[in-house]
């Protein structure tokens, strides 16, 4: 089963003078991506990876010459894991200040490695597009919205990577999310910053499953993980910027009721998630549904924003006194609150809400309406 995804035509990116930037997390489709565009375009083109020991000479050399000869004939150049190519930022932006006519593509796997390489050293010169797991959004003409509705449970389980999403059997599913889990999705994460005790990190994480949607205390974390709160603050420093987790802060405008110092944590994937509290009940068995729903709903919208050019500012709310809305975009001048709510209970705008954002929006997404939300 292909599935369509949103970046499919490439060449609508192309800009002159301007290098074309994939990131994202491993196993999510772009060399997959780059590969089916290539293939089915008309372009001459060359594809080479980070690890081709001939590239690696030629950039990590910095001679204009011998990379004008590297580019010369091709119309397309794709470098897939470019970060593994030390300052590969610095031959990119040689080719693009000599106006090469060759269109350039580097996919990375981490933003932290690759946008460290060539984030600085391309200011101006580079179009950047960020590739999640697969979003409803890029499976709706795939399905139907009650075949999307009948898989939803399905989805809340075991995720949206690609290769999960086209597996047949729920051991299959099982299998392939706890690698994507303990190896894929963290080997970047290992090799960053001189990180050697991967325990320390696989609980960490751990600890963070548990308590999606609530605030997280770092201290709290340092004290029952035996470490630093410095070390908590860097580890999650780095899995945000390695695709892994998600950082959503508190919305205020100053009012004293108002929690905005604790962040909240969601995963990229709620199938990751799962895998590493080793937890694939069914729906029915399972006391974190609402987590589920509210993690995916998360995630769900970002992707929905990112592949449509909403542009928001992101937060969560709460006061001292429990009251909360799960995610407020701010955008177009207002404020959208919305509240995930995967049982039938129904939920109305907190009174305080009500009363120093009267200007805001409110609206409860569940499983009736969270299709017109995402898709």
């Amino acid at each position: 089963m292909l599935i369509e995804r949103k970046y499919d035509d490439l060449s609508i990116y192309f800009r002159e003078n301007k290098i074309l930037i994939i990131y994202g997390p491993r196993q999510v489709g772009k060399t997959t991506l780059v590969k089916n565009f290539l293939q089915n375009s008309n372009y001459k083109f060359k594809y080479e990876t980070g690890d081709n020991i001939v590239t690696k000479e030629v950039f990590m050399d910095k001679n204009l010459k011998n990379l004008l000869e590297y580019v010369e004939g091709f119309d397309v150049l794709v470098i897939d894991e470019a970060q593994k190519i030390p300052d590969i930022g610095v031959g990119l932006k040689m080719l693009v200040d000599a106006k090469v006519e060759t269109k350039i593509i580097v996919t990375g796997s981490s933003s932290f490695e690759l946008s460290d390489k060539i984030g600085e050293t391309l200011t101006g010169r580079k179009i950047t597009l960020t590739m999640y797991p697969v979003a409803l959004n890029e499976l709706d003409k795939k399905y139907s919205k009650h075949e999307l509705d009948s898989k939803i449970e399905d989805f809340l389980i075991f995720g949206m990577y690609p290769e999960i999403l086209v597996s047949k059997t729920k051991k299959e599913k099982m299998l392939l999310i706890n690698e994507l889990a303990n190896s894929y999705l963290l080997k970047d994460v290992l090799a960053m910053d001189n990180i050697k005790n991967s325990k320390s990190l696989f609980n960490l994480l751990r600890l963070i499953a548990y308590q999606i949607g609530n605030q997280v205390s770092m201290n709290e974390l340092g004290k029952q993980l035996g470490i630093d709160t410095k070390t908590v603050g860097r580890y999650l420093d780095i899995l945000e910027k390695s695709f892994v987790l998600y950082n959503l802060t508190g919305f205020s405008k100053n009012l004293r009721k108002e929690i905005t110092k604790k962040g909240i944590y969601y995963f990229y994937d709620v199938g990751i998630r799962n895998a590493l509290i080793s937890n694939f009940n069914h729906i029915d068995k399972r006391n974190d549904v609402g987590m589920l729903w509210e993690n995916f709903l998360f995630m769900e919208r970002l992707k929905y924003r990112k592949y449509n050019n909403i542009f928001a500012n992101t937060y969560f709310w709460r006061t001292w006194d429990g009251q909360e809305i799960d995610l407020i975009e701010e955008r177009e001048g207002k404020l959208f609150g919305y509240e995930f709510k995967w049982g039938k209970k129904d939920s109305f705008v907190p009174n305080a809400w009500a009363d120093n954002y009267a200007e805001g929006e409110y609206q409860v997404i569940n499983r009736k309406n969270y299709k017109s939300f995402v898709i």
